[in-house]
């Protein structure tokens, strides 16, 4: 007979293990941006592992058969918090006070951090709720044809992610560079992404609404049977 799994054992999975070093890359990369700025390049690097690593994380879980709902919720919350730490750092740089422009950025930073959060938080909850995983095809059957795309079409969901992210990381090294090089190479990256970022963003717009029309319907079916 095979030995029970305490919380424990879940907690010492791969992929979770992969996830803690996310984290660990993540406030690594914070600690940088914010004291010692002029390691930005390290500062950036230490950032995009974290964002790759999320990747593997999830490969390790299917090879090794250790999915776990802990393992989604570590995953869901180190994204957005890496993602939300990111525009912190930006809405800081970018909407200092010194900014001829710093209202707009200010808003600009604090519209993408709460819509992120806002979405992705009541998309989970949406298909917790029900015990869907958040991005099965089940739980977004009903939901707007863009969220359903964004979940169901790899190659577009990691257009979006990657567009954003690397959008996000961009603008933070052209804030901190002169070099004449990689000022270029930033302004072709933004023509790129910034599309592919804007596009998440639509995404995260109707993943809100169509997540919260859920939860409404949801309740509704629930009076509808008890009268």
């Amino acid at each position: 007979m095979a030995k029970p799994y305490s919380g424990y054992d879940i907690a010492l999975f791969i992929p979770n293990l992969i996830g803690y070093t996310r984290v660990v890359a993540s406030l690594f990369s914070f600690i940088l941006m914010i004291f010692f700025p002029d390691q930005w390049f390290l500062a950036i690097t230490s950032y995009v592992y974290s964002f790759a690593a999320d990747l593997f994380d999830g490969m390790a879980a299917r090879k090794f058969n250790q999915c776990s709902t802990f393992g989604g919720l570590l995953d869901m919350v180190t994204d957005r918090c890496s993602t939300l730490g990111l525009l912190f750092i930006l809405y800081g740089e970018y909407g200092a006070s010194d900014n001829a422009h710093f209202g707009l950025f200010r808003m600009l930073f604090l519209s993408l951090a709460i819509l992120d959060i806002s979405s992705h938080w009541c998309q989970m909850y949406s298909t917790a709720s029900l015990q869907i995983h958040h991005k099965s095809e089940e739980g977004n059957a009903d939901r707007f044809f863009l969220v359903r795309w964004y979940y169901q079409i790899y190659p577009f969901f990691g257009y979006c992610c990657v567009s954003a992210e690397i959008t996000y990381v961009t603008l933070y090294v052209l804030g901190h560079t002169d070099d004449e090089l990689l000022v270029n190479i930033g302004s072709i990256l933004l023509k790129i992404l910034v599309p592919g970022c804007a596009t998440k963003q639509i995404v995260n717009v109707f993943q809100l609404c169509s997540s919260c029309y859920a939860v409404a319907d949801h309740d509704a079916k629930l009076r509808n049977k008890q009268s």
